[in-house]
């Protein structure tokens, strides 16, 4: 006898005749048997051609369909078996007669070795179930085309099904991912109904909640599907609940969820939607990327870009609004300690403090104040931006401060820069007559949480109420300290590191009221989100939405908000009002009332005393409409 062949032959079909256990046979044998099955094949397929005659119907009709189905499937395997015999021929015929392969059924069934594989069509097997049906078809095709086609379809049909099956399952997951995972991306219309087991917390719930301490992942879920439910109210709402039950109910949670107190939460819920106040929220939870400013002065932003990759450090432009900022995502060494630093190549310092001096925007030659000026990153900016030309008068409250400000002005190489410390209200009697005044006035931090975590609760409604009052006042002096007959300049940028309503549109509107030769002009700023006209009930300067508002879950940086105003000179203004107040007096004239005209058709007088009265209470009126104490009337 022969070697045995190392690639065991497919497991037998059912209807061919099994070997009995360790059978061999021959090569010259398992010719006849393949050759003798071929034409058992052949004439089978000669009879499918010929059109069969219709039986006759029987009493169980489906029980003999069942039977021809049975016995044509036997029909293909037979077919299907000899087409991989004949192709098994072709690769022996090459070998000994005497060479042998194993037919038992116990030995196919044993692990194989798969060194050598057998082609048998010329598609790849993916699976290793569908291996012997994929052969099967390809044999198929082989022999005889019309008998494939419909095993073909039926592998198809099922492979398609199967594949349809994995690709919704893996959408199922993919949604279910990001819903857990992405609270500002819900949109209501899209994720499906809310789950009618969701309800608010009782008043028991609460209470427990209150002593025990609420579980955070039940308290997310929670503000997450309130927050869907109030997205599309009238689709979710349930019958006895209504918008303020669960707007309360989410203040609450974020109120315990983020650490805040109920107060401040309210406050910065009311300024967005929903959906926008968690993704704020969830934003202030995450630290903003460490941001350095190229010091024009002594580099330029390419060459200290070049040196610092050199050091090991990763980093990227901004993006195009600055042409010196850099973005550090890593660094071998400590970035506040490399030469560079310390020969004043760049100031660590966060992009939304470059806004305001983008949006004063000084020029070379004039006399700029920063009124509150440490630790000094946008006075050396301004200093850069002149070219260490004109004046910088650098002012800071805090006289402790103003040491690490002397300390940047050297280092950064800013000669043109004065430092002194007075009370901002001091202002212009401690000196004036400047073309541009920068106000980054104190606030409440409320847009920097990310960097200051204990604003959360720290402030107070007297705070804010407190905060806002110096403001204005700080404005006022501000405004008040321009020269408004420069040529060049006339500026006050306003400029807050907060959010609220209260420190930022409040206090401009309340300048523009106060001062009227003042007006709101463009901040120059090529982004950022429009200033409010109105909220919460209250209404602002119909230009307030040239002022620009930066949010760190839309602009990845700290919340800001920046004003510019143009301070035009009071005999101006003085001009432009008395010749308004001219037309309105001529506009105005004297009332003739048209009915008494018609009755008197006779001739008409004129009484100056009567015509004097009715002018002088039109004038009084007029006066009094503009804010003006009438003047008393003049009798005889």
């Amino acid at each position: 006898m022969g070697r045995k062949s190392k690639q065991k032959q497919q497991d037998p079909v059912p209807h061919q005749p099994r070997q009995a256990h360790g059978t061999r046979v021959t090569k010259r044998k398992a010719k006849d048997a393949a050759l003798d099955t071929s034409n058992k094949k052949s004439k089978q397929v000669n009879q499918a051609k010929q059109p069969r005659k219709p039986k006759q119907p029987s009493s169980s009709p489906s029980i003999h369909s069942e039977d021809e189905q049975d016995e044509q499937d036997a029909s293909d395997d037979a077919s299907e078996a000899s087409e991989s015999a004949s192709d098994n021929l072709q690769d022996l015929q090459g070998s000994d007669e005497d060479d042998e392969f194993d037919l038992d059924a116990s030995d196919a069934d044993a692990p194989q070795n798969p060194p050598q594989q057998l082609v048998f069509s010329d598609q790849d097997d993916s699976e290793d179930g569908s291996q012997d049906s994929d052969a099967d078809s390809d044999s198929d095709e082989q022999s005889d085309v019309q008998g494939a086609e419909p095993r073909r379809e039926k592998l198809s049909a099922k492979k398609s099904k199967k594949l349809d099956q994995e690709a919704l399952l893996e959408a199922a997951d993919a949604e279910a991912e990001m819903i857990r995972t992405n609270i500002a991306g819900l949109e209501p219309n899209e994720m499906g109904e809310v789950d009618d087991d969701m309800v608010l917390p009782t008043q028991e719930d609460k209470e427990r909640e209150a002593t025990e301490g609420a579980d955070a992942q039940t308290v997310y879920g929670r503000i997450r599907d309130i927050v869907r439910i109030l997205g599309d109210f009238h689709r979710f709402k349930a019958a006895n609940r209504s918008r303020a039950d669960y707007t309360d109910q989410l203040v609450a949670d974020i109120a315990s969820y983020y650490g805040y107190t109920p107060f401040l939460a309210e406050k910065l819920f009311s300024m967005f939607s929903p959906d926008e106040s968690i993704a704020f929220f969830d934003a202030n939870e995450t630290p903003r990327p460490v941001t350095i400013r190229a010091n024009t002065l002594k580099t330029r932003r390419r060459d200290l870009a070049q040196a610092l990759i050199n050091r090991g450090v990763s980093l990227e432009p901004i993006g195009k609004w600055t042409k010196v900022g850099l973005q550090i995502f890593d660094s071998s060494v400590p970035v506040g300690a490399t030469p560079e630093y310390l020969a004043g190549h760049y100031m660590l310092q966060s992009p939304s403090s470059f806004l305001p001096v983008m949006a004063l925007d000084p020029k070379t030659n004039e006399r700029v104040l920063d009124m509150a000026s440490a630790p000094g990153g946008k006075t050396s900016y301004m200093s850069a931006l002149m070219q260490n030309t004109g004046v910088v008068f650098a002012n800071d409250a805090n006289a402790s401060r103003t040491k690490s400000l002397s300390a940047n002005v050297h280092r950064l190489g800013c000669k043109n820069v004065v430092v002194c410390s007075y009370d901002g209200r001091q202002f212009p009697k401690v000196i004036g007559g400047f073309d541009r005044v920068l106000l980054d006035a104190p606030c409440s931090g409320t847009g920097v949480v990310s960097k200051d975590q204990s604003v959360k609760v720290n402030k107070t409604e007297r705070d804010f109420a407190l905060l806002s009052h110096l403001q204005k006042q700080l404005i006022l002096c501000a405004i008040d300290s321009i020269n408004t007959k420069s040529s060049t300049g006339g500026y006050v940028v306003y400029s807050t590191c907060s959010v609220t309503v209260e420190e930022d549109e409040g206090v401009v509107d309340y300048a523009l009221k106060k001062r009227p030769n003042v007006r709101l002009v463009h901040t120059g700023l090529e982004f950022g989100v429009e200033g409010f006209t109105n909220i919460g009930g209250k209404k602002f300067h119909k230009d307030m939405h040239l002022t620009r508002r930066f949010y760190p879950h839309v602009h990845n940086m700290e919340g800001f908000f920046v004003s510019k105003l143009h301070v035009l000179p009071r005999a101006v203004v003085k001009n432009k009002l008395a010749q308004q107040e001219k037309n309105d007096a001529d506009d105005t004239g004297v009332l003739v009332d048209d009915d008494e005209d018609e009755k008197e058709a006779g001739d008409v007088t004129f009484n100056d005393d009567e015509d004097k009265q009715l002018m002088q209470k039109n004038q009084r009126r007029q006066q009094k409409a503009k804010g003006i104490k009438p003047s008393k009337p003049t009798t005889k």
